[in-house]
């Protein structure tokens, strides 16, 4: 009996001492809630998936940039494109894996109608998801820009606003906090389902299934194309996960593979 758990202890000893260990960096919902569950997965595969989560959009590239984790899962390819050309990093998309449809909110409001002369509209403040606001509010009518293709356009962008509203720019995790103090907003998804808003029943307009913003895995050029990288790309693009998100989400997340 001795030996045979001897044996059991150091094979179980020598599977811990292989699995290797990889980092990443998710914004709390739906990231990190995917992560998890293809975390048994990638156990199978030798592979200790840890995830860190975050409430803001700079860290997780900062960190990865950086050497603190190995890669992340919050962003899309134009936010990614925006914080290399800031920042002088050179982070790459891995790969792709659900698209959450920016929309917008009102706790005060019912309708775009009700929305008064002169009202609040908050917007994100980074470049691209503010870009992608202002475009999803002038698809809606309520403003048009001078370049209406332009996707990093912000409120100065703006050619006519008939009913002067004000639009103000806020960090995009905060604003769901100031929700019942203004008459609009416009909140990306991982956040509305964080503040437990329901995109699918909330959202008085949302971005369509044409969405070019599908949020994606991100690393670095020395590890991108790493074993246990590739294989935490083959958990998030498996039946599996394909089901979960679709499950978990119904419609306010949808698999982008």
């Amino acid at each position: 009996m001795k030996k045979l758990l001897l044996a059991v202890f150091t094979a179980f000893t020598a599977l811990c001492a292989q699995a290797e260990t990889l980092t990443i960096a998710a914004t709390a919902v739906p990231h990190a809630e995917i992560l998890d569950f293809v975390k048994p997965m990638l156990a199978k595969e030798g592979v200790d998936l840890q995830v860190r989560v975050f409430s803001d959009y700079v860290q997780p590239n900062v960190q990865v940039a950086e050497k603190r984790m190995d890669g992340n899962f919050f962003q899309h390819v134009p936010y990614l494109n925006e914080f290399n050309k800031s920042r002088g990093t050179d982070l790459v998309a891995v790969a792709a894996v659900h698209i959450e449809p920016l929309g917008a909110y009102s706790q005060n409001h019912k309708t775009l109608a009700d929305i008064p002369q002169g009202g609040t509209i908050i917007v994100p403040n980074d470049a691209t998801n503010g870009g992608r606001a202002m475009l999803l509010l002038a698809k809606a009518g309520l403003i048009t820009l001078k370049d209406p293709t332009n996707i990093l356009s912000t409120p100065q962008d703006i050619a006519t606003n008939s009913k002067s509203f004000k639009i103000r720019e806020l960090e995009a995790a905060i604003i769901p906090r100031v929700l019942s103090q203004v008459d609009l907003a416009l909140i990306n998804t991982n956040f509305a389902l964080d503040a437990k808003l329901d995109p699918t029943k909330d959202a008085l307009f949302i971005e369509g299934g044409d969405s070019p913003y599908a949020n994606v895995l991100v690393a670095r050029p020395d590890n991108k194309d790493s074993p246990a990288m590739q294989k935490l790309v083959a958990a998030l693009h498996s039946p599996q996960t394909r089901q979960f998100i679709r499950d978990t989400y119904k419609g306010a997340v949808d698999p982008a593979f």
